[in-house]
């Protein structure tokens, strides 16, 4: 999704993070300044609906004006459909090399992750 969150606070005469924060606290949304930071500097990883909510009735807009799709980005995250057709030899693929379906005829496999060993699961 983009985020358009400055655009549409520069479209109500906001200009500073700090503004917008204050806006949100008087209707009734205390958010911290790291919160805000996210928020004003780029997509929010997570955003409750509430918050949502107090933002859209602070700026007078609907989330519709605040996010709008990228589905190029939601393509290009999809596998090729070549790696479907030749067995997923790609590492991620489920039936790849390190994928949960193995050919080993019992469990599947279990690899660590580099960096980040983990204990293979209890049988």
């Amino acid at each position: 999704m983009q985020w358009h969150l400055r655009l549409r606070a520069a479209e109500r005469g906001i200009w500073k993070s700090a503004q917008l924060r204050r806006m949100l606290a008087d209707a009734g949304l205390e958010i911290s300044a790291g919160k805000m930071s996210s928020w004003w500097a780029g997509s929010p990883p997570t955003m409750r609906l509430e918050e949502l909510d107090v933002l859209c009735a602070v700026l007078e807009c609907t989330p519709n004006d605040l996010m709008s799709p990228e589905p190029d980005k939601v393509a290009a995250r999809r596998p090729r459909s070549s790696d479907a057709a030749n067995g997923g030899d790609h590492p991620d693929h489920p039936d790849g090399p390190n994928g949960n379906g193995g050919t080993s005829g019992g469990a599947p496999g279990v690899a660590p992750r580099f960096g980040k060993p983990r204990s293979t699961p209890p049988l």
